[in-house]
């Protein structure tokens, strides 16, 4: 099969535009819009042959400096045997109607109506929860992005359950799994509540990504 040219990449991601009005066209294959600290995206994530692509909902914490926008919590579109599911670009006309309808049902956050801040980072922190019952590596990255964007938010209330969930998640965590740059829990709780405690900062940090990733003319909702 043939991969997509430029003028491909542009048709498919108008047909997905279209489908989710909600999202705006951020870049050939990318949709997004910025909730708060966040952005909800809908990648669609090219193959390793090129000749097709993996529809991928996923989020973005701008509350942290990073070179790219991530697919943090990315869910691809999973077919009936349980396997990630991609579209052909050759099959997209007759395809892609049937995979956006299944990533909508399938993504945990809601790719209609936006989700609110909150449920964003409970949905962090249930993911980094997630992956330590199932022995998986440490989700740190999860836990403190959680944690900052409902402090960002002002959301005292929810950043100090977080808080308490990071300190229950820390005493149990393999130290063998852990960053080979950690310091130490002790003070990883203290540098994520001093982060957590200045909002200014936090807000200085997503004021600055947003023009960093050209998120200027981005919707807000």
């Amino acid at each position: 099969m043939s991969k997509a040219d430029a003028a491909t990449a542009r048709r498919v991601t108008a047909d997905w535009a279209g489908r989710f009005g909600e999202f705006d066209v951020w870049k050939p294959l990318r949709l997004m819009r910025r909730i708060g600290p966040v952005v909800q995206g809908i990648t669609l994530d090219r193959t390793t042959s090129g000749d097709g692509y993996f529809p991928t909902a996923h989020v973005h914490n701008l509350t942290r400096e990073f070179p790219v926008i991530t697919l943090a919590l990315g869910q691809r579109l999973v077919g009936s045997s349980g396997m990630q599911e991609s579209v052909r670009f050759s099959r997209h006309s007759d395809d892609f109607m049937d995979a956006a309808e299944r990533l909508a049902a399938q993504s945990d956050l809601s790719l209609s109506t936006p989700p609110a801040v909150a449920e964003i980072a409970k949905e962090y922190i249930s993911f980094a929860v997630s992956q330590q019952r199932k022995g998986h590596p440490p989700a740190v990255d999860a836990v403190e992005d959680g944690i900052l964007i409902s402090a960002a938010m002002g959301d005292r209330a929810l950043t100090e359950e977080s808080l308490h969930i990071a300190r229950e998640l820390v005493g149990v965590w393999p130290k063998s799994r852990l960053p080979l740059d950690w310091n130490g829990s002790g003070a990883w709780i203290s540098n994520l509540e001093e982060r957590a405690a200045n909002v200014n900062q936090l807000t200085a940090v997503i004021e600055g990504q947003v023009v960093f990733h050209k998120l200027t003319k981005a919707r807000v909702v």
